[in-house]
């Protein structure tokens, strides 16, 4: 997903394929909003910090598929002229807690000096995944106010 070449800079990458990528989705309705499917993109915003195919160091989290949910933290290795060893994928359970699951993803991404910048969206990003594989209460049945609409839901009984 990274540049292929260590004689081409990012940044050339970055101008010749940000009108036209694979992971381009354009929004003319909106206003010409431009988004990203890029599975390095943390924001699914169109620009230059959060492109993970062009940046040497990239971050991404997305959801784990099987039983136990959670999500899974990719990053990218140093290899970049070897595919199968360019992406190192750590998956966090999601038996385990979501602030052990927040802590994962800041010492990966802050403390060992991989991507600074994107820790806050990195966890953001984590925050929702979990919030979205929560099971859904069941909303409680609604209680009848005043004396008036007793009396009605009694006649209705």
């Amino acid at each position: 997903m990274s540049h292929h070449s260590p004689q081409v800079s990012a940044d050339l990458i970055w101008e010749v394929s940000r009108s036209q990528n694979a992971f381009l989705v354009k929004r003319a309705q909106s206003g010409g909003v431009r988004f990203s499917r890029d599975p390095f993109n943390l924001v699914n915003i169109h620009s230059r910090k959060y492109a993970g195919f062009v940046n040497d160091k990239a971050i991404g989290v997305v959801e784990n598929k099987d039983e136990k949910k959670g999500v899974t933290l990719i990053t990218k290795a140093k290899a970049t002229q070897k595919p199968a060893k360019g992406v190192v994928k750590t998956g966090l359970s999601g038996s385990k807690s979501t602030r052990k699951t927040y802590k994962t993803i800041a010492s990966n991404t802050t403390k060992s000096g991989y991507r600074s910048d994107l820790r806050a969206e990195a966890i953001a990003r984590a925050s929702a995944i979990r919030k979205s594989q929560r099971p859904v209460k069941a909303s409680p049945e609604t209680k009848v106010r005043g004396a008036k609409a007793k009396k009605a839901a009694e006649k209705d009984e």
